[in-house]
């Protein structure tokens, strides 16, 4: 009976979509975090009556044939890559990207990574650095007696070096953007890696066209819609409690031919 394996993949891949939901309500006021959707198609069918095949007899082809759907599998889970709204904080290193484009960050190792996490900080040599440590590029170092940091619309980063009246430009973000934004490959910690299918970064600065402004004393915040997800998540437990009941009865119905044989 083919409704137990059909059914198990129905329950598998709803367990998938729960676990993607709950990710999303977790990460519900994490900077700039993207919300994902689980993607699934049907497999393979097992045709019983092909469609065309002539009638019994030679006569005119039937109109329909016989294919048994065989369950669900997982696709792909898909990042939605949707402005988030901008959040006021009043931090100076704090910066919004309003539009398209990506913060370059420098990984330990040099590797360039890329976010939309704006919550930047000093580290002890005065680097621009994201929470985690990782130096934005290009790199850019704030004097110790700078009194004051200003981050224009274009990403250029000016400081004021104690009562002087002009400011000191230290220079200016570098942004990326990818052709397939849902191809880069989520690493935790707000940060994504080119990969080949999200082709290679388009650098430019913030106020280019095709690239987002820079807002500084902002951050950009998640797209996740709270009402949204709790609706979805109410489907995904109703679907897996019915795949659960299609289960029953096809044991059921065993149990049925058990007892007739």
């Amino acid at each position: 009976m083919r409704a137990l394996g059909i059914a198990a993949t129905g329950m598998n891949a709803q367990q998938t979509n729960v676990e993607v939901i709950a990710n999303n309500i977790a990460n519900i006021n994490t900077t700039a975090y993207k919300r994902a959707r689980g993607e699934f198609t049907d497999l393979l069918y097992q045709t019983d009556r092909a469609v065309g095949a002539p009638g019994r007899g030679g006569q005119e082809a039937i109109p329909e044939g016989v294919h048994i759907g065989l369950g669900v599998r997982t696709a792909a889970v898909r990042y939605l890559h949707i402005q988030g709204t901008l959040a006021q904080t009043g931090n100076s290193l704090d910066v919004a990207l309003n539009g398209r484009g990506w913060f370059q960050v420098a990984a330990p190792d040099g590797e360039l990574l890329y976010t939309r996490a704006g919550s930047f900080n000093k580290n002890g040599l005065g680097q621009i650095v994201t929470v985690d440590g990782y130096v934005v590029q290009p790199a850019m170092t704030v004097p110790i007696d700078a009194t004051e940091i200003t981050i224009n619309e274009s990403g250029e980063v000016f400081v004021r070096i104690g009562n002087d009246t002009n400011l000191t430009n230290l220079g200016q973000l570098t942004l990326a953007t990818f052709i397939n934004d849902a191809g880069l490959e989520p690493l935790g910690g707000n940060r994504y890696r080119e990969t080949e299918s999200s082709g290679a970064p388009n650098l430019g600065v913030a106020g280019d066209p095709g690239f987002a402004t820079t807002h500084q004393g902002y951050l950009e915040t998640s797209n996740v819609d709270p009402v949204r997800e709790i609706t979805e998540l109410i489907q995904a437990q109703r679907s897996y409690e019915m795949n659960s009941k299609v289960i029953q009865a096809a044991d059921s119905m065993y149990g049925t031919m058990a007892n007739i044989r």
